[in-house]
């Protein structure tokens, strides 16, 4: 009976050293450096506040709230190192430029953007908020400025006799109206507001890539020029030529993760293709701000 007990004794000790040594394992494993992932966040189509839900002629379409909390969501998660936006976009709202552009620029982690195709003009505008830009050689960026277009219908009303009489309490409370030619007070108080949007996203680009841009070429391309990715890289508007690859193993070095890089997928959710596509996603945004009246955008 006593050789019994020492052999239940045994069979306990040597079951409760396998408990604590498992234990040990895995609080030591926890503690190891993990090699995490580069989160990706697609930015693409015509930059806008709210999202847009499919429909016969458009996809679904991100807003830039969704966007912002998609890149947050990447700088919060503990297992992403750094954070990848795919850029293919042409540019949009002001506000809706400047919302990803901030939440870029308040990631407190390694960011990259790749430009495939474009990032022109507001598109361009969020990629200057990371800390390192690949493009295409042959993509399409640049487009630093702001533009707005408002309309005279007043020859044609004339035309077709139809007259307006508009009651106002200051010189200024219809400015814009169609029905009349512009005169210069207004055109320089809606000269004004383009210029101090356009000199917002001047700065941020200043910002963004200071020290790297070429002084003389950049003042010259603010014109709102079109540049390819060779002719961006020139003026230090990007700093690397390359793929999808090649952006993926700059996170990866920059942010100094080891091995085969692994990627992970911020997203709110897959958009979905529709009978006529992209094409006129793009057309409904320009009708819908022509519809507004006066429209400042990054387009």
């Amino acid at each position: 009976m006593a050789g019994k007990g020492r052999g239940s004794n045994y069979l306990a000790v040597a079951v409760g050293g396998l408990f604590i040594l498992s234990i040990v394992i895995i609080a030591a494993y926890s503690f190891l450096p993990s090699e995490g992932c580069i989160g990706v966040v697609e930015i693409s189509g015509p930059l806008v506040t709210q999202d847009v839900p499919a429909s016969l002629f458009t996809d679904e379409q991100k807003g830039s709230q969704t966007m912002a909390s998609e890149i947050k969501e990447a700088g919060d998660r503990p297992d992403v190192r750094a954070v990848l936006l795919l850029i293919d976009s042409p540019g949009g709202s002001v506000i809706a430029s400047q919302e990803v552009y901030e939440s870029v620029h308040a990631l407190n982690k390694t960011s990259v953007s790749f430009i495939r195709e474009m990032a022109a003009s507001g598109g361009y505008y969020a990629a200057a908020g990371t800390s390192y830009i690949v493009a295409n050689p042959d993509a399409l960026t640049g487009s630093i400025g702001a533009r707005a277009t408002l309309s005279d219908y007043s020859g044609l009303m004339a035309k077709l006799g139809i007259n307006s009489t508009t009651f106002k309490t200051g010189d200024l409370k219809d400015m814009g109206s169609p029905e009349r030619p512009m005169p210069e007070k207004e055109r320089a108080v809606w000269q004004s507001i383009v210029n101090e949007s356009f000199l917002t996203f001047r700065t941020a680009v200043e910002e963004g890539r200071k020290g790297r841009l070429d002084k003389a070429g950049f003042e010259e391309v603010l014109d709102a020029r079109i540049l390819t990715g060779r002719q961006a890289k020139k003026i230090g508007l990007v700093d690397e030529l390359g793929n999808k690859d090649a952006a993926i193993a700059a996170a990866a070095r920059l942010s100094g993760m080891k091995g085969e890089p692994r990627l992970c997928e911020i997203s709110s959710g897959a958009r979905r293709g529709t009978l006529f596509g992209s094409l006129s996603a793009q057309a409904l945004q320009m009708f819908l701000q022509g519809a507004s009246g006066f429209h400042v955008s990054y387009t």
